[in-house]
């Protein structure tokens, strides 16, 4: 009754849905991969948060860079701001609104300097470099969080006219005249204060975030193509039964 199941195309159906459950089941198992990745992020997030800002010095030695387990530790710094080498980050938004990031130097006492994320402002979605409030002038003392450059690479991290479109201390440090520690900050407070306030950047989201669910229904889909082969097989069965009595009536 099933010897149709070892025709050339029902073979081929056959390895088209081991092969699919076989991806759709991997995928699965990457979902839970970055929940767990996702819940150990908020676990040092928390510890971060939970403890007291220390100097950027001592969270970041010389010549180390911000990784997994130093990102979003809190820190302090002292330092001028350098708005000659000042950039916007062009196309961001927040909550559908058009804007831009502005990241500023911050020259330290060493000679280096550490670029800082002051923050976010709406503007029109457009090309051009907009006017962006300036920083405390002389000495300014920061908090913030340290935070890793983005991954992005080539054009979208080395600055035209003043703008990129990703924080890279990478990309920035060909085109100012001193070190630049690796990673940024994201202020959160100064002092002096400036004249105007940019908007600073939210808290990071704590949640489980939506891979939980997107496991099982991978999985779902990897048992539909299961039970969606053996339907058709058993579909096809009483087609041809049917065919089959007919033509013996």
């Amino acid at each position: 009754m099933f010897r149709f199941l070892l025709s050339a195309r029902w073979i081929g159906f056959a390895v088209f849905v081991v092969l699919l459950a076989t991806v759709c089941t991997r995928l699965g198992f990457w979902q839970f991969d970055r929940l767990d990745q996702r819940l150990a992020q908020n676990e040092v997030i928390t510890k971060h948060f939970k403890t007291e800002p220390v100097p950027l010095d001592d969270a970041l030695p010389a010549g180390a860079q911000v990784d997994d387990e130093s990102e979003w530790t809190r820190v302090t710094a002292t330092g001028t701001y350098d708005v000659e080498q000042q950039v916007t980050v062009k196309f961001t938004t927040r909550d559908g609104a058009p804007g831009v990031d502005v990241v500023t130097p911050l020259v330290l006492a060493s000679g280096d300097a550490v670029l800082v994320d002051r923050g976010w402002m709406p503007t029109k979605n457009t090309m051009g470099r907009p006017d962006v409030p300036s920083p405390p002038s002389g000495e300014v003392s920061i908090r913030g969080w340290l935070r890793q450059d983005n991954g992005a690479t080539g054009q979208a991290i080395r600055p035209v006219d003043g703008q990129v479109r990703a924080i890279s201390s990478v990309g920035l440090s060909k085109s100012v005249p001193y070190e630049l520690v690796g990673g940024y900050l994201n202020l959160r407070s100064e002092s002096p204060k400036p004249a105007r306030a940019l908007a600073a950047e939210p808290r990071p989201e704590l949640g489980q975030g939506p891979h939980f669910f997107y496991a099982l229904q991978w999985w779902f889909f990897a048992l539909l193509a299961v039970v969606g082969y053996f339907w058709f097989a058993r579909a096809e069965a009483a087609e041809r039964d049917q065919a089959r009595l007919t033509r013996s009536a």
